[in-house]
């Protein structure tokens, strides 16, 4: 679909409208015809309250992206029957209510992003047989029923976390044979953020093989998603950890402002608006975030919760890092040095590293060289 934006008018703008009415963020008149609707300032300052709560880029524009949230955000658990399709997984936020339910009783559901894929048909097929239900791996009317009425098995904490926890912790602190995807955003034509010269793509290029580099080094299994000259989709980068069974996945990018003394880092991970985190994820991202900051100096922009594709398909825990504004002077010349950019794929590196030593035998932020992680990799091996 094409990106729709202040200005924009027609039938594909009366859709938006109606589900923004539906969902409570817009007022509408009925009666208007599809044609003559606009795309004015109230419907986008409704689209960013939409974005902003669902954890999506808060740009008031409707991409791919939004009207995929959009659309899924107009299913309620029983109002269509769910099951899996291979070729086209059915999403909404009716599967993600039955995902928390499923595992709210205690069935591994996986994460719960809204789609419904093999574990969540799995998870559903065992909740099925143990009730003596029908076992089709298809929630319809009888299934819906029986969610609702059962009590939770697990409270204080969700079991999906805790079994991302477990995962990490049987894993071990040794980094030799962990599989960590590296995902440089952008490529190919899409040069993402462009500034004076310098282009966000090339950087973060660059820092991939940095970062791929150390982490090769230490005995990691280190995967680009996407050569120089290609541009997979976000969707596609998720799938491609997916299939090759990676352990992290960590997504670098650089930002953009209207403001151009907007500066800083941030890192992102897995969350919805149902308050279901990555766990590990969110870990991660704390770790990185802080090793950036104290080492860069740059300002600290926090970590936080956001659905965007790369996060959310996922099966491993996931990280973005915005690193710097290329629309900030001092930000864009700090990138544009290599030795920043060294300094910066340290830091991954040894956030890497903290979260699998689970706070054993750790050093205090910033002061953990990629020496020290060496010396900790030969220890083990002897």
């Amino acid at each position: 679909m094409r990106v729709l934006r202040r200005g924009d008018t027609g039938p594909a703008v009366a859709e938006i409208r109606a589900i923004l009415a539906g969902l409570g963020l817009l007022q509408v008149d009925p009666s208007a015809p599809a044609a003559t609707a606009v795309y004015d300032a109230i419907v986008e300052h409704a689209v960013s309250t939409f974005q902003q709560q669902r954890g999506l880029i808060t740009d008031g524009f409707v991409g791919p992206a939004t009207y995929r949230a959009l659309k899924d955000a107009t299913y309620q658990l029983g109002a269509r029957p769910l099951a899996y399709l291979v070729s086209s997984p059915i999403s909404g936020d009716d599967v993600l209510t039955l995902q928390d339910r499923l595992l709210e009783l205690g069935y591994d559901a996986g994460r719960p992003n809204g789609v419904f894929g093999a574990q969540t048909e799995a998870a559903l097929r065992t909740f099925q047989r143990d009730y003596g239900m029908t076992v089709d791996g298809i929630c319809g009317a009888e299934t819906v029923r029986a969610l609702r009425q059962l009590s939770p098995r697990a409270r204080g904490g969700s079991p999906v976390l805790l079994r991302e926890q477990e995962r990490v912790r049987k894993a071990g602190p040794r980094l030799r044979g962990k599989r960590i995807i590296i995902d440089p955003g952008h490529g190919g034509e899409d040069t993402g953020v462009s500034v004076a010269g310098v282009n966000e793509a090339d950087l973060v290029w660059d820092l991939a093989r940095r970062l791929e580099g150390r982490m090769v080094a230490t005995g990691m299994q280190a995967l680009l998603s996407r050569g120089p000259n290609q541009c997979p989709s976000e969707a596609d980068r998720a799938h491609f950890a997916n299939d090759v069974g990676g352990d992290l996945f960590l997504s670098l990018h650089s930002d953009a402002n209207r403001s151009q003394l907007a500066q800083g880092v941030a890192s992102f991970h897995f969350g919805t608006i149902t308050g279901n985190t990555s766990t590990i994820g969110e870990t991660l991202a704390g770790f990185i975030q802080r090793e950036l900051v104290v080492r860069t100096g740059m300002r600290d922009c926090r970590a936080h919760r956001k659905t965007w594709d790369t996060l959310r398909l996922t099966k491993c825990p996931a990280v973005r890092v915005e690193i710097g504004y290329l629309t900030n002077q001092d930000d864009r010349r700090r990138l544009s040095d290599p030795a920043f950019r060294d300094v910066v794929a340290e830091g991954i590196v040894v956030a890497v590293k903290r979260l699998y030593l689970l706070g054993q035998n750790d050093q205090p932020t910033g002061t953990f060289t990629f020496e020290d992680v060496l010396r900790h990799e030969l220890a083990k091996a002897e």
